[in-house]
This record gives structure tokens, sequence and C-alpha cells, in this order.
């Protein structure tokens, strides 16, 4: 039997009114790991205690069936989102046939062998958990909800698209399903994979390793620990960060670069909840949270036979891709803040102003390390720093953004009325004008739109808006 070791964040009700059935199913599912359970040794009482706690699946034995024969149409019509498995000693194909139709998810007949009886519970779990999911998101984006905004406060941002992916992060938080986080190098993933560790309640440790770059070997060790006298100079039993991460978050970073042999031991940990020790020949069970990592398109790695197609599919549960900070420039002005104030902390110095033409030539730029690029030139920058205002010439490769006093259109300058008849033949609409105006500055700044939307005062957003508008972009 496969037992899934996975602590479940879901209350499990139990109802028997036979007292050793009773405790022999709670150990069941404790062995398990399917936590945290009730068990209801009066079925009578089973609605009563629903209006009290909440519960995410019922398991109901249905012997005698007298009573609970009523019972079960008023559990399915009164609570229609949580799922039960019926469990009977009866094999009557017509009791089964009307407790299916009654809304039981599941019907089993005893003596039922406990891993059917497990998988059966598991699988009730995750599909009424991912009915949630779909549920609680829909809630998140259509309210804008964010109810642990105090988890994500080490990660600095104004951009809406992030505060969408922190409303997803909030709904997979506590599935028992793996998370997978994608993302180009710097843009912040173990940020979020903390987050994810706040938000779930795990009472166990957040433990974090990079895998690139370990061999098989190193891997199991690392990760699964070893038996005393596994190999030369093992003189002792080593715990792996599995089993440190015991009830708490393992967050395996860079997983794309596993070899296969590796990536085979990640999808039995992932699919079992199971792993062997170095050296060991007895199975351990794992009740760590995992969360998992990459910069590569794992896709693209299985095209090359690089990573595992079977393993890729255990991680499409849940990804969050977060994206790179050229992405979301408005976010630079606010981190770069951030960042100044903590290395002016750090260097025990004055935090120092910023030059507009800073803030200006680091939003053009594209940051291809991201946001820990940023973090480390502006530490770079500060600690060179002597006095007065922080300018780009306190950073070195990145150079001024194109600088521009005023508009020089290609055709006669608008000027009064006459210089607007003089260009339109005629007096032009505001729209005209406005159209006019986006073409020539994005001339005189070479097609940046930046530079352009500052000459003119606007956004980015809106001369980009505005040139889809009239098909123009293109041009430039």
């Amino acid at each position: 039997m496969s037992t899934a070791s996975l602590e479940i964040l879901c209350t499990v009700l139990l109802v028997s009114d036979d007292p050793h059935t009773l405790e022999q199913t709670k150990l069941l599912f404790q062995e398990a790991g399917i936590s945290p359970l009730l068990a209801l040794s009066d079925s009578r009482a089973t609605l009563t205690l629903l209006e009290q706690h909440a519960v995410s699946l019922i398991v109901l034995d249905m012997t005698p069936a007298i009573y609970k024969a009523e019972l079960l149409p008023r559990i399915c019509r009164d609570y229609p989102d949580i799922p039960v498995i019926v469990e009977t000693a009866s094999p009557d194909v017509e009791t089964a046939i009307n407790c299916m139709k009654a809304g039981s998810v599941d019907y089993l007949v005893r003596p039922v062998e406990p891993g059917r009886l497990i998988v059966a519970a598991e699988n009730a779990l995750k599909s009424n958990y991912s009915q949630q999911e779909v549920t609680s998101l829909k809630e998140y984006l259509l309210n804008d909800r964010l109810e642990h905004a105090e988890a994500f406060t080490e990660i600095k941002t104004i951009c809406r698209r992030m505060r969408s992916i922190f409303q997803y992060t909030e709904v997979v938080a506590c599935s028992p399903q793996a998370v997978l986080i994608t993302g180009e190098t710097g843009v912040g993933k173990e940020l979020f994979a903390r987050a994810i560790h706040r938000i779930s309640g795990v009472r166990g440790p957040f433990i974090s390793i990079n895998v690139a770059g370990l061999d098989d070997a190193m891997f199991s060790d690392t990760l699964f620990g070893h038996k005393k006298g596994a190999f030369t100079g093992a003189d002792q039993y080593r715990d792996g960060l599995v089993s440190k991460a015991s009830h708490g978050t393992l967050f395996l970073d860079e997983i794309g670069d596993l070899n296969e042999l590796s990536q085979v031991k990640l999808l039995r940990l992932l699919q079992e909840r199971e792993y062997y020790p170095v050296g060991a020949d007895l199975v351990k069970s794992s009740s760590a949270r995992i969360v998992l990592a990459t910069n590569v398109n794992l896709q693209e790695r299985i095209k090359e036979g690089r990573f595992r197609r079977d393993l890729y599919y255990r991680l499409c549960s849940h990804q969050i891709n977060i994206p790179a900070l050229r992405e979301r420039r408005e976010d630079i002005p606010l981190l770069l803040e951030s960042f100044i104030a903590e290395a002016a902390r750090h260097f025990g110095r004055s935090i120092p102003g910023i030059s507009p033409e800073l803030v200006q030539a680091l939003a053009e730029y594209d940051f291809p390390g991201n946001v820990r690029e940023l973090q480390a030139r502006v530490s770079d920058a500060v600690a060179r720093h002597e006095e007065g205002i922080l300018s780009l010439d306190d950073f070195y490769g990145i150079s001024a953004a194109t600088e521009v006093s005023s508009p020089a259109p290609s055709k006669a300058p608008i000027a009064g009325t006459a210089g607007v008849y003089s260009l339109f033949g005629r007096l032009p609409t505001f729209r005209e004008i406005e159209d006019y105006l986006i073409v020539e500055a994005l001339k005189v700044s070479d097609g940046n739109y930046a530079v352009a939307a500052s000459i003119l005062g606007v956004t980015r957003q809106t001369i980009s808006k505005r040139l889809k508008m009239i098909g123009g972009h293109d041009e430039f």
C-alpha cells in the first residue's frame, strides 16, 4: 500500500455507531497522515456537529442503516460542498445505487482494504479542494481580496499583475499539491516560497536548497540522508533535509538542472510521499510541503530529452510565474528607494537623494538580473557614493536615456492657429493634434516610448494604446 503521508490541512469527519470500527478507521487515517480528524460515535449528532465545525470530508458508516438512510440525503442537501464516502457491510446493489443518487462520492463494502479507503479519501479531498480553489480564486479576483498581505511584505510592488499573483498564491498556499514557481533569475522566487510557507500554516520549518549542480549521490544524501555505513566515511546516521522539513516546507530551487536519476527520486517523493535514505532498505514517509522553482523552460527541456515528462505533469497542479522586472517597470522607483534606504542603513550612512535622471535611466534599463541585479547595483552605488545626490555617475554600465529638451517636428512647429493651419490645411480636432504630437515625439526620441512619454507628460501605456488605435506603431 502506498500511503500519502502528506498532512492534509482539511478536517475529516468519521461517523460510526460502532466504537471498534470508528477507532480502526481513525488509526488508519492517522497512519496515512490525514489530519485533523473528528470522530463521532453517535450518528444522530452529525447535523449538529456540522453546524459547529468546518468539515472537508465525511466518512459515514451506514451499518446499521436505519437512521443513516435518512441522514445521507440531508447531509448532501444541506452541505452539498462536503463530499461523503459511505461504508457499509451490505453488498446490496440497490443500496449502493440509492447512496450514489443521494449524493455520496463513493460507496465501499466492508471489509474495505485500507489502501482503498485512503485512496478514496485522498481523491475526494483533492477534488473538493480543487473546486474550492476555483471558487476562492474567482472571489479573490472579483472582490480584489488579499487576506494575508503581511506574508508578502518582503516583495515590494505596486504592479496590478503582481497583486493578482499574490491572490493566486493565497488560494494555492494550503493545497496538498506541490507548487512550482517559475521566472528568470533574480525575480524573487524564494520570497514567494516563503510567503507560501507563512500562509499555509504548517508548523514545521522552512528548509531551502539550490539543487543545481548536485550529482545524484549528493542529491540523495542531502535530501534523504544516509544510514550508518552506507558509504566510506558514513560513520553515523544522518537525517536529510526532507526529514528536517517535517511538517514544514521544503523549497527546492533550480529543479530544471537535476539529472535523470535525481528526477526519478523527486517524482517518487512527490507522488508517493516516500523516500529511501542512502543505504537503507526501509522506506520513510515525508510530511513536508514541497515547493519547487526553476528559471528554465521545462517544456523545452522535455523536448531536449533533459527533463522527465511525467515529473513535469506532476508539477502542473499549481504554477506561479513571476514576471521579469522589465515587465513591471512601475516598480523600479519603489524598489530603488527601498534598496537605497537598506544599503544606507547597512553602511551606516544617511539616505541620499535621487536624481530624476537616475530614475529615468534605471526605468529604461532592462535588468537581465532582475530585482537581484537592481539591489546589487544600488548597494555598490551607495557604498561608493560620498556626498550629494545619488546620480547616474554612481552606477557603472548604465547610460543615460536620450535627453531631449523639446520636440523637433519634421514639419513646421505648432505655434498658434496659423501654424496649425499650415500643418493640417484646416483646424484639426484635439485627437488629430494628440496623434501628431505622439508621432513627432517618437521621431525625436528614436522610438523610445518612455522618453516620448516624458516629453509629452503622459504614460508609456497612453502612447502604446494610442499607437495601436492609429496603427502607426510599427514605423518606429
